[in-house]
């Protein structure tokens, strides 16, 4: 398959790059600069230029059958809208994002410990959920995640719904490889169209 990264340049990013390499898929890499971008060189890997504040950077990449997987965070709020927007304006076929568990829709789920999150955000929860609610409301996946560590992989992962979604425990982590290959399995067989997904480690 051929996939479309936005901000491949990051730690999940790079990951979900190497994985859909190591995956036999072709990829697109989207960075602010694609040199930042670490995966080894390969003759299925594009590396481009894009920011989101620069939507036609990002519409002249993305054509209407790319299934675009999303890794972009940021410490500003309104950069997350905003890359929603321009990933949804190109009009990919799939769009599979990646949010924060404790944030929106699963604000309930994750329980008291969302309040608290809430708080440390501040102004970019709103960002996050209005990007998180444009992508769902376009039919694509989110995918909540709790806070994200460097491990390897799960070998016990898993993927569930909101309605089987445990409370969050600031001292549970999710490895950006756990995520990244939870993101992949999605884009390769749907499960989750127009809903939350959260990667869990067992």
């Amino acid at each position: 398959m051929d996939f479309t990264v936005l901000a491949a340049s990051g730690r999940t990013g790079s990951e979900l790059v190497r994985q859909a390499l190591l995956r036999g898929h072709t990829v697109t890499a989207i960075a602010r600069d694609p040199a930042r971008i670490t995966v080894a060189d390969s003759p299925f890997l594009r590396r481009v230029a894009g920011d989101v504040n620069d939507v036609e950077s990002i519409t002249d990449v993305i054509d209407s059958d790319a299934v675009v997987l999303s890794a972009l965070g940021t410490d500003r709020a309104g950069v997350l809208t905003a890359g929603a927007k321009a990933v949804l304006a190109a009009g990919p076929r799939r769009l599979i994002w990646l949010g924060a568990y404790g944030t929106g829709r699963s604000a309930q789920a994750a329980g008291e410990a969302a309040r608290s999150l809430g708080a440390m955000l501040g102004d970019r929860l709103a960002d996050k959920v209005a990007a998180d609610d444009l992508v769902l409301a376009a039919g694509g996946t989110v995918f909540h995640a709790c806070l994200l560590s460097d491990e390897p992989e799960s070998p016990d992962r898993r993927t569930v719904g909101l309605a089987d979604a445990p409370p969050l425990d600031f001292t549970d982590k999710v490895s950006r490889a756990t995520v990244a290959a939870a993101m992949l399995d999605e884009a390769e067989t749907p499960h989750f169209y127009g809903s939350v997904a959260v990667p869990l480690s067992d």
